[in-house]
C-alpha cells in the first residue's frame, strides 16, 4: 500500500510540475515583477532595484520613495511608509540619483516633510507594472495610480470625502523653484539636486497640470511656509488643495526637461496631449509589449518565465535617454560635460565596467538601433567633453577602473553598427587608451602600464592588477576595431601588443594573477583571498579569469587544459574565505559570495560571471552546462529577494537572459557567443532585420541539463561557440539534451572558441 501511495505520489508531482510548464507566453510584460531585487540594504544587496514605472529606455523613471530625501536605497520592500512619489533617474542606490522631484497626495491637517506626510502601507494593496502602478495611501485614504511615457507621465489620485485634499510637489534640497499658478491649474519649477557632479548649468524643469480647480495654494521653502506663489530657495516646495467628494479621481499630467519649462511642455503635450489616464497606461503597456517580444519563451516554469521577463525588464533601462525631441521634432539635449544646450543624442546611468560584458552585446544582438543612438550619443560625450565616459551619472562619474568604452564602442561596430562617426569614436579610444583623463576616464597608470607593460602595485595606483588585465582587453578591442577599418599596421600592431601585457600578472608559482612592484618582483605576501587591493570589488581568484580575448593563452600559462580545468574547479570547491582589510569592513559583495554556498563563485558582482563558460577552452563544455544550471536554479527568481548582489544596470540581469538562452559574449569584439545549455524548451528570438532564431530543446527539463548533440538548421554542430554574423541569418538550432553529459562532444581542437593566441 505504502509503495502504491508513492507511486502515485510521484505521478501527482510529474503532472502538477508538466502542467505548470508554461507553453505560450502572449502578454509578456504582466509576467514581470518590477519588485525583483528591491529586498536589499547597505550590507546585503538582493539586486539593489527600485520598481521603475517607465517605458524602455525612458529619460524619466518614476517610483515609489520609502526612504528619506537623498538616500539611495529610495524604495526597499521591507519599508512600510510612502512619503512621496519621485521621479527618478538613479542607476543604482551607489551611484544615488539626479534631476529628482517628488510628489504626494495628501488630506487632513497639511504636514509637508517628508515624514510629516508620510503613510503606512501594504503590498497586499500595491500594483506594481512596468507600464502602471497603484498603491494605497492608508494615512490619507487616498490610492495613487501612475502611467509613465518617455518623458511625462499621468497621475491619478483618488480621494475621500474631504474639505483638506491636497497634494504636495517636492522639488528637493540642492536649489530648487516652484510656482503654482491656479488660473491655469498649473505649477512649474525646477529641482537642481544631484549626487555626482560638478554639472554646469543644471536643471531638471517641470510642468504639472491637474484636472480640477485649485482652491489652496502654498509655497514653502523646507517646511516654512511664505508669501505669494512663487519661490526660488535651498528647498522649495508647493502645495496645491481642494474639496473632494468619496471615491473623486484627480488627474495630474506631468513632464520635465533638462532645457526648459518650454521644452517640457513640449513633450507633455507630443506624449500625452489630451489622452485619459487609462490610454497613457495602455500605450505604455503596448511599448513594453512590443520590446519584450523580441524574445518568446515556451516549456519553463511559471517561476522561470517570470525571472526571465523580469530580468529583461531590468535590461531595457539603462543607459537611459538624456535627449529630448524639440518643436521640429529633432533630438536636442542638455550636455552634462559643457553645461550648453546642444543638437543630438545623449544617454547616462551606466557603468561600462559592468555593462560592457553582457548588456551592451545584448543589444547589439537584439536591440542593435537603440545601441545606434547610443554610439551617436557617446561621440557628443566625446565631441563636448574630452572623453568618453566610463561610468556616466549623468556628466562623468569617478568610479570604477578599467577604460571599457573601448569594449562598448569596438563591439557595436564589429557586430554590425553602421550610420554614425564611428571614425571620431575610433579616435576618442585611441585618446583614451593613451592618456589618464579626469574622472575615471582615459586611463589611471597609463605612463607605467605602457613603458612597462603593468600598472605596478607599489605607485600608489589602487586596484592596479585589476586595472592592467582590463586595459589589456581594452587594448584587445582597440585592435580588432582598428583592423576592422583598415589602420596601418603598424597602429593595430601596437594594441595587438599590450593586449598580451596580462602575461605579465601570471604568478606561476601560484597559477593566480598577482599584483606586480615596479622592480619587476611580485607584491609581497600575497593573499589570493584578499578583496581590493590589486583588484576590484573581489581577488585574484576572481580577476585571475579576465583574460577574456586570450583563454588559451591563459590555458598555457596554467601548464594546459588538465590544470586549467582543474584550477577551474577548484573556484567552486574552496571554502569562502576572504581578506576585507583593504575595505575595513565586509562589502556586501564579500558577504554575497560567503553566504552563496559555492565556494569562491561570487556571481553576485560582475568580474568572473564569464568565468563558468570558460570550461569549452579546456575542451569540458558539460561542467558549464552543469554550472550555469546551477547559478541560475540557486541565484535567481522573481521575488523581491531575486538577485545575488547588484544588478548594476542590467549585466546581471544580462547573465541570466543570455544564459537561458543557451550561449554568453565571453568576448565582446569578436563575432561569437560561447555556449552553455538552454533553459527553455523553446526560445525564439525575433531580429530587427526580420530574421528569426529559433531554440529548440524539446526534451529539456531540470534533470536534462546536459547537451548530448547540437544541429544548427538541420546539420551537426561540434563546435562551442556560434556566430553573431550566422545568428543575423536566422535559423534552428535544435539541442537535443540529457540526464548525463555527453563527455565526447565539444573537446576538440577545432570546436573551442576564439582566442587572440590562435589568430592566425
Amino acid at each position: 500500500m505504502k509503495k502504491r501511495i508513492l507511486f502515485l505520489s510521484a505521478l501527482f508531482f510529474s503532472a502538477t510540475a508538466f502542467a505548470q510548464q508554461v507553453t505560450k507566453v502572449t502578454d509578456p510584460v504582466e509576467w514581470i515583477n518590477p519588485l525583483m531585487g528591491t529586498q536589499s540594504k547597505y550590507d546585503l544587496s538582493n539586486g539593489n532595484t527600485y520598481p521603475a514605472i517607465a517605458v524602455p529606455w525612458g529619460m524619466n523613471f518614476w517610483t515609489p520613495q520609502t526612504g528619506k530625501m537623498g538616500d539611495g536605497w529610495q524604495y526597499t520592500y521591507d519599508s512600510y511608509k510612502i512619503n512621496g512619489f519621485k521621479q527618478t533617474h538613479q542607476p543604482s542606490p551607489w551611484m544615488n540619483d539626479y534631476g529628482q522631484f517628488a510628489i504626494m497626495p495628501v488630506t487632513g491637517k497639511l504636514k509637508v516633510s517628508q515624514n510629516g506626510r508620510s503613510s503606512w502601507f501594504s503590498h497586499k494593496a500595491e500594483i506594481a507594472k512596468p507600464y502602471y502602478y497603484s498603491v494605497y495611501l492608508a494615512d490619507h485614504d487616498v490610492t495613487t495610480e501612475i502611467a509613465p511615457t518617455e518623458r511625462s507621465a499621468q497621475f491619478r489620485f483618488t480621494y475621500p470625502k474631504n474639505d483638506s485634499s491636497y497634494i504636495v510637489i517636492d522639488a528637493f534640497d540642492r536649489g530648487s523653484y516652484v510656482k503654482v499658478i491656479p488660473g491655469e491649474r498649473k505649477i512649474v519649477g525646477y529641482s537642481s539636486k544631484y549626487a555626482r557632479g560638478p554639472l554646469k548649468n543644471f536643471k531638471n524643469y517641470f510642468v504639472i497640470y491637474v484636472d480640477k480647480p485649485i482652491t489652496t495654494a502654498q509655497v514653502y521653502s523646507d517646511s516654512t511656509l511664505k508669501d505669494g506663489l512663487e519661490l526660488n530657495a535651498k528647498h522649495a516646495m508647493a502645495v496645491i488643495g481642494f474639496k473632494t467628494s468619496k471615491g473623486e479621481k484627480v488627474n495630474m499630467r506631468v513632464a520635465s526637461s533638462f532645457i526648459s519649462i518650454e521644452q517640457a511642455e513640449i513633450s507633455l503635450n507630443r506624449e500625452v496631449g489630451t489622452d485619459s489616464f487609462d490610454i497613457t497606461k495602455q500605450k505604455a503597456k503596448a511599448v513594453w509589449n512590443k520590446t519584450l517580444s523580441k524574445l518568446a519563451v515556451e516549456g519553463g516554469s511559471v517561476e522561470q518565465v517570470k525571472t526571465f521577463y523580469s530580468c529583461l525588464y531590468r535590461m531595457l533601462f539603462f543607459p537611459n535617454k538624456m535627449y529630448e525631441l524639440d518643436a521640429k521634432n529633432q533630438p536636442v539635449h542638455w550636455s552634462a560635460q559643457n553645461g550648453q544646450i546642444l543638437p543630438g543624442y545623449k544617454f547616462a546611468g551606466t557603468g561600462f565596467w559592468d555593462t560592457f560584458r553582457a548588456l551592451y552585446p545584448f543589444l547589439n544582438l537584439v536591440y542593435p538601433s537603440i545601441n545606434k543612438e547610443m554610439q551617436q550619443g557617446l561621440i557628443n560625450d566625446y565631441k563636448e567633453g574630452g572623453w568618453l565616459p566610463e561610468w556616466s551619472s549623468p556628466g562623468y562619474a569617478d568610479v570604477m577602473v578599467g577604460n571599457n568604452s573601448a569594449s562598448v564602442v569596438a563591439d557595436a561596430y564589429l557586430k554590425g553598427g553602421r550610420g554614425y562617426d564611428i571614425q571620431t569614436l575610433y579616435q576618442a579610444l585611441l585618446h583614451g587608451a593613451n592618456n589618464d583623463g579626469p574622472a575615471a576616464t582615459g586611463r589611471d597608470g597609463v605612463d607605467y602600464y605602457n613603458s612597462l607593460g603593468y600598472v605596478p602595485y607599489d605607485v600608489k595606483i589602487n586596484e592596479n592588477a585589476a586595472r592592467t588585465l582590463e586595459y589589456a582587453y581594452d587594448d584587445f578591442t582597440i585592435y580588432k576595431l582598428g583592423k576592422a577599418l583598415n589602420r596601418p599596421a603598424s597602429e593595430t600592431e601596437i594594441y595587438r601588443k599590450r593586449s598580451m601585457y596580462y602575461k605579465n600578472l601570471f604568478d606561476p608559482q601560484t597559477g593566480l594573477m598577482r599584483g606586480k612592484n615596479k622592480d619587476g618582483k611580485f607584491q609581497s605576501p600575497f593573499n589570493p583571498f584578499k578583496w581590493g587591493d590589486a583588484f576590484t570589488e573581489g581577488n585574484s581568484w576572481h580577476y585571475t579569469w579576465s583574460v577574456f580575448h586570450d583563454v588559451q593563452g591563459l590555458i598555457d600559462l596554467m601548464g594546459g587544459k588538465q590544470k586549467f580545468s582543474a584550477k577551474l574547479d577548484s573556484v567552486f570547491s574552496l571554502p569562502p574565505v576572504f581578506d576585507d582589510s583593504y575595505y575595513g569592513e565586509v562589502i556586501h559583495e564579500i558577504r554575497e559570495m560567503q553566504i552563496a554556498g559555492m565556494g569562491q563563485y561570487a556571481h553576485g558582482n560582475q568580474p568572473i560571471q564569464h568565468m563558468i563558460y570558460l570550461y569549452n577552452y579546456a575542451g569540458e563544455p558539460w561542467k558549464t552546462q552543469l554550472h550555469v544550471r546551477d547559478v541560475i536554479n540557486k541565484m535567481y527568481h522573481s521575488a523581491p529577494d531575486g538577485y545575488c548582489g547588484d544588478e548594476d544596470n542590467g549585466q546581471t540581469s544580462a547573465w541570466y537572459v543570455f544564459s537561458a538562452m543557451g550561449f554568453y559574449p565571453v568576448t565582446p569584439a569578436t563575432d561569437q557567443y560561447v555556449l552553455g545549455a538552454p533553459l527553455f524548451k523553446k526560445v525564439t528570438l525575433t531580429l530587427e532585420n526580420g530574421k528569426t532564431v529559433t531554440i529548440n530543446a524539446a526534451n529539456n527539463s531540470a534533470a536534462n541539463r546536459f547537451v548530448t548533440s547540437l544541429t544548427v538548421n538541420g546539420k551537426p554542430y561540434t563546435n562551442n561557440w556560434l556566430s553573431h554574423k550566422a545568428l543575423q541569418q536566422g535559423g534552428v538550432l535544435n539541442f537535443n539534451m540529457s540526464a548525463v553529459p555527453n563527455k565526447a562532444r565539444g573537446t576538440k581542437a577545432a570546436d573551442v572558441p576564439y582566442s587572440l593566441s590562435n589568430e592566425k
